[in-house]
């Protein structure tokens, strides 16, 4: 079949950057299947397993339903062995350890969907970002000047594309950068969480009515 004459192409991935609007579709694509399984979703997750799904997915449909998925088998296992300190439903905690075992198929698809020639620059570099934001700077954001000219930028994008950062806000400005303005964006979480996880790393929660406030920090800036 050829995209265009024979069928069209739709694509499913949204971004973090319009997060409420990434969040409702979503949860409206599982809504579906839940509501095919007679379950509820509410009965099954908390609000902050919620928000978690979305922020470990990086708006990615498939890799938000594969993380839901893995999150209630965590979270099963969790409460048959009476651990029933988070509860009896699916939370934060249980999507942050499904988050970092989805990084498994991350690596794969980098290892698959780089040259040879360029994946050892791309993996320093990322690993570069991840030194930044979680051993510098204890955060899961960083800021990079908007059209900046910069060869670091490629490697962003490309970094964007194997969905090991997010793109979450177009538009951020900082007090002691006067006209200037940044894009900001996340590590993916699996960087951070489960088999990694981070203590003092501060989550700027830049869907929250305060996570603009959150961002404009000189300290996160990457790319100047």
């Amino acid at each position: 079949m050829k995209i265009g004459d024979d069928c069209e192409e739709i694509d499913l991935d949204v971004t973090l950057e319009k997060y409420q609007l990434t969040k409702t579709f979503l949860f409206k694509v599982l809504t579906q299947f839940a509501e095919e399984c007679g379950v509820k979703l509410s009965n099954i997750l908390t609000d902050g397993a919620r928000d978690r799904l979305v922020i470990g997915s990086g708006g990615v449909a498939r890799d938000f339903l594969s993380i839901f998925r893995r999150s209630i088998e965590i979270s099963k296992e969790r409460i048959s062995s009476g651990d029933l300190a988070r509860g009896g439903k699916v939370g934060a905690e249980d999507v942050n350890k499904a988050a970092g075992e989805n990084d498994n198929y991350k690596q794969s698809e980098f290892n698959r969907d780089t040259d040879a020639d360029e994946a050892g620059g791309l993996r320093d570099f990322f690993a570069e970002i991840t030194d930044f934001c979680v051993e510098q700077n204890h955060t899961n954001c960083f800021l990079v000047l908007k059209d900046a000219r910069d060869e670091r930028m490629k490697m962003i994008a490309e970094l964007v594309d194997l969905k090991l950062l997010h793109h979450c806000d177009a538009r951020v400005t900082v007090r002691s950068r006067v006209g200037k303005i940044y894009e900001a964006y996340m590590l993916d979480i699996a960087q951070y969480t489960g088999e990694r996880a981070r203590r003092n790393l501060e989550m700027i929660e830049f869907w929250a009515p305060n996570g603009a406030r959150q961002l404009r920090k000189s300290s996160i800036i990457f790319v100047e």
